[in-house]
């Protein structure tokens, strides 16, 4: 097939996901055109099958803002035709969703299909806004597919925007090949040079994220455990998050390592990953954890309990209880052997469940529903039948 894939290029789960997809589908054949106004983060290198194309976004002065959802829809629709797309895959709402319906409509019958992807705050922040709820709804409606990353997203898709159609859950995914306990070649000594523990979170550092709960976690767990904790990624919450290490008088113990696209370089030598966001629509950072047998405290809201199953693969504690995760913290932290075998049963459940080879053959089998103009309980029934009919 002739994809197009459209992303928030920045440091999120929604990026990184369809850069891995893309660079999947390219493995398999498949022609795969990335359109957005920069190279997605996780991008990197050559492959043949892989085509970057930019959206250039005109400055002028009658425009307060610079038009970039136009000029997105423009160069989604020239793409399209350019290289006779078969469909585009858009990642995020909005404005992609938009974006993508205004290409449909500019090529008309020449036009691809359309498939959204939902990964989380498209619905759960971005989309409850008033002033984007009915655009949102609008974008959703008119994709000629719909897939969201977990059960919990696409509930409250259905219930908050009382959408009519169809929405596929397809869950996030990763390369077990690359995400494992022994891939990383990073020096442990390096990262705790006094054979301290790694505690290990990664994120936008957005609010949502609670990255301060991360912060206070680590101080409570290194009065009894002497602990480092390695944070990787950016964002607005990150000056504050260092401030309160210093207040805390952890400073020492932290260590700030901006945006990394290699990150099974950090979580293949993590002892706990910390995720105590307020809402995970997935949780694909703790997925990537899991794979490397890093065992995941985290927060019991959102899609999140359907990654980490609580007190077999991680722990999952209330939204905010700080002291609960510290004390589950420390409780693996001493325990070596629960730790390790939390830890062999979370790279066993992303194996069997949240690999790549599995989930990207959905993806597949989504675009050929698309295209065929058929829902997934339509190809149910008529495999139903043909069965029936043998």
């Amino acid at each position: 097939m002739r994809i197009g894939i459209t992303c928030y290029p920045t440091v999120g789960g929604s990026g990184a996901v369809a850069a891995e997809l893309g660079k999947q589908l390219a493995r398999r054949g498949h022609s795969v055109h990335f359109v957005s106004y920069r190279l997605p983060f996780r991008l990197g290198g050559f492959d043949e099958h892989i085509c970057f194309h930019e959206v250039d976004v005109t400055t002028y002065s009658l425009f307060e803002y610079p038009p970039h959802d136009l000029a997105l829809a423009a160069k989604m629709a020239e793409v399209s035709r350019d290289q006779s797309l078969d469909l585009l895959h858009v990642h995020y709402a909005i404005p992609h969703a938009i974006a993508g319906f205004l290409a449909q409509q500019m090529l008309g019958d020449a036009a691809p299909r359309l498939v959204t992807t939902l990964h989380g705050t498209d619905i759960t922040l971005v989309g409850q806004d008033r002033s984007f709820f009915e655009i949102t709804r609008f974008g959703i409606e008119r994709s000629n597919g719909v897939t969201a990353v977990s059960r919990f997203l696409a509930r409250m898709t259905m219930d908050e925007f009382q959408v009519s159609r169809d929405i596929e859950v397809i869950p996030n995914f990763v390369d077990v090949s690359r995400h494992c306990a022994n891939c990383s070649c990073c020096d442990r000594r390096a990262l705790a040079p006094n054979s301290e523990r790694i505690l290990l979170h990664m994120s936008n550092f957005r609010p949502v994220k609670r990255v301060h709960d991360v912060i206070r976690v680590l101080e409570r767990v290194n009065r009894d455990v002497p602990s480092v904790l390695l944070m990787v990624g950016d964002g607005p919450e990150r000056a504050s998050a260092q401030a309160l290490a210093r207040r805390l008088g952890v400073a020492d113990r932290v260590r700030f390592l901006g945006r990394q696209d290699a990150v099974e370089e950090f979580t293949g030598k993590a002892d706990l990953y910390l995720l105590p966001s307020e809402l995970e629509s997935f949780g694909l950072s703790a997925l990537e954890a899991m794979a490397c047998g890093v065992p995941v405290i985290g927060s019991d809201a959102g899609g999140l309990p359907e990654v980490v199953v609580n007190g077999e693969t991680g722990f999952l504690v209330p939204v905010g209880d700080i002291e609960s995760m510290a004390a589950r913290a420390r409780e693996l932290l001493t325990d070596e052997t629960r730790r390790r075998e939390m830890g062999a049963a979370a790279c066993r459940r992303v194996s069997n469940l949240f690999n790549a080879e599995m989930i990207v053959t959905q993806y597949e089998r989504h675009y050929e529903r698309v295209l065929a103009g058929t829902t997934k309980k339509d190809a149910a029934v008529t495999s139903a039948t043909d069965r029936k009919g043998q």
